[in-house]
């Protein structure tokens, strides 16, 4: 497994120990690793945390053949988690030697070692809007017109990695998740947002995107690993909501004031210009992009059919998972 120290990688080593599978894991640094544990013994079943020490841990990353060639010695399947996430056109280079290369060496190992199967974790970023086709499905196509952002651009580049994979010879599956909740890492992703409204935060934007439990993500791929299906691609997302609703919700579970103050695109746009100037001449950090606001105002809808009726699937409510995100939260505060 790729990305083995990251939310969807360490939920998904928990199911796999869970089943009682050998698993060899790729990580980057012992910090990592160590954050992982943490959050490992604090979301697994007791009987579970004495396997942590039976996992076979590699140091490397996606652009270190060595490591990945022994990372891939004598497996059958492999996860492919592991991505770069950023929205920062200055990180570009970076996102594509990440998210293209290092999927690239993956796909190419996965060949060379005869590998049954590859899981990767794409995102439901790289599905553009299709006006014929709403909400969006699994035919949506990529639009190169559109306004990506370059994390978008980067993880479309490596899903054409996998489809080239599987056109000489990989049996593989694509999974493009939602925003993904589940406990256990409040610094990056939608945790960050949990800890921000935590901390106290008024404004909402308007937009609309899908949500799905980061426990549907992993049984999912569990599931599609250990059936026949290859060279297909499933929208994972439970429910599709506003970013007010979300935001709302969270607040109620931490027992927060729910934000109540609209931003307006205008607003947006000035803050956006504002860090601008502000990077330009004291070379200050920027978080606000193009592409993060065009999704704050996007009223995007994803269906869920293709999954739900393939595996006859229920997914687990946003709410439900927001609460077991503040639940957690809440005991390691």
């Amino acid at each position: 497994m790729t990305g083995a120290t990251g939310l969807v990688g360490t939920h998904l080593l928990i199911k796999l120990i869970q089943k009682k599978h050998q698993i060899r894991a790729l990580y980057r640094t012992e910090a990592k690793k160590e954050a992982f544990k943490k959050v490992y013994l604090a979301c697994c079943r007791p009987e579970d945390q004495a396997a942590f020490n039976t996992i076979e841990w590699i140091q490397g990353d996606l652009n270190n053949i060595p490591s990945l060639t022994t990372a891939l010695k004598d497996i059958y399947q492999v996860y492919h988690c592991a991505a770069m996430i950023s929205f920062n056109p200055a990180h570009y280079r970076k996102l594509r030697k990440i998210n293209i290369e290092g999927t690239a060496n993956i796909v190419n190992l996965c060949l060379i070692h005869n590998i049954k199967k590859l899981c990767y974790v794409s995102s439901i970023a790289t599905l553009s809007e299709n006006p014929s086709s709403t909400p969006i499905d699994e035919t949506a196509e990529w639009n190169p017109e559109s306004s990506n952002s370059v994390y978008a651009i980067t993880k479309y580049g490596a899903e054409m990695e996998v489809w080239r994979g599987t056109q000489e010879g990989l049996d593989a599956v694509i999974v493009n998740p939602g925003i993904i909740i589940g406990p256990g890492f409040f610094d990056s992703g939608s945790g960050y947002l949990f800890k921000k409204i935590n901390k106290g935060m008024n404004y909402y934007t308007t937009g609309t995107t899908g949500y799905v439990s980061v426990q549907d993500v992993v049984k999912i791929m569990y599931i599609l690993m250990n059936m026949s299906i290859t060279k297909e691609r499933y929208i994972l997302v439970g429910e599709n909501l506003t970013f007010k609703s979300v935001f709302t919700m969270i607040a109620k579970a931490l027992n927060k004031p729910e934000p109540k103050k609209k931003i307006s695109p205008l607003l947006m746009k000035i803050a956006y210009y504002i860090q601008l100037l502000n990077r330009t001449i004291f070379r200050t950090k920027r978080n606000l992009f193009k592409s993060s606001i065009k999704s704050a105002f996007s009223n995007t809808l994803y269906k869920n059919e293709k999954i739900k009726k393939e595996l006859t699937y229920s997914f687990t409510p946003i709410q439900t998972a927001i609460k077991e995100t503040v639940s957690f939260l809440k005991k390691e505060a």
